[in-house]
């Protein structure tokens, strides 16, 4: 297996989606790019049909999590080795695809840490992401920079044997507490912050799902 997938996750993404894969598809000659269009009410589904290789809908809103999965579950019957997940909002920058996928060369899983810029964040995402990757740390035992970032590369053989339950902001980091528990190897990638448009993120409402996750993870896994 030679290829990379890159599940792109978007829900009213219409503005910036094309953007984003041409990015992608700059920075990696021959990616398979899937979109995830989680119940949309803008034209994102048709600027995905029409700019990306895959394309899932859903009919109503389901969450991040529930989208990633979706994705994942279409990557898998593909023949790639690696899987790559980009924001479909521009809040990530395409260029940087490369880094995250060569860092796999001693890893599972490369994250691409915003902690050197995280200044740039809105005030209540700066909180909420340094509180929770300082947690995630302390769950696993390693010192994790940005356990939020939804910039991430991934080798195949994890998305086959690691799952997580969230459906929304929550899942990227139980995975992420999951893949570590289970021994797998990861790694941090210095990405910039990039702010244009509004994040999907919920200070409040999605923070307390993160919260809820820790908690869930909080004691030690059983030996």
């Amino acid at each position: 297996m030679t290829g990379i997938a890159c599940v792109i996750p978007a829900y009213n993404a219409a503005s910036t989606l094309a953007s984003v894969a041409r990015g992608l598809r700059a920075a990696l000659p021959g990616v398979l790019l899937i979109a995830v269009d989680d119940g949309s009410s803008d034209p994102t589904h048709a600027v995905a049909l029409a700019s990306c290789d895959r394309v899932v809908r859903h009919t109503a809103n389901r969450g991040k999590g529930a989208a990633l999965r979706a994705g994942f579950a279409v990557a898998l019957n593909e023949q790639v080795w690696a899987v790559a997940t980009v924001d479909a909002d521009g809040q990530h920058d395409p260029a940087r695809a490369p880094e995250l996928v060569d860092a796999l060369a001693g890893a599972d899983m490369a994250i691409g840490a915003r902690a050197r810029t995280r200044g740039k964040m809105p005030l209540g995402r700066r909180i909420t992401n340094a509180l929770a990757s300082a947690a995630v740390g302390a769950i696993v035992g390693t010192r994790v920079p940005d356990a939020q970032s939804g910039y991430r590369a991934m080798r195949r053989v994890l998305l086959e044997k690691v799952h997580a339950s969230g459906d929304r902001y929550e899942y990227e980091t139980e995975f992420l507490i999951a893949a570590v528990r289970a021994g797998y190897r990861i790694t941090s990638v210095d990405v910039p912050t990039v702010y244009g448009v509004p994040s999907h993120f919920r200070a409040w409402g999605d923070s307390l799902r993160v919260v809820r996750a820790l908690w869930r993870y909080r004691a030690p896994r059983n030996r």
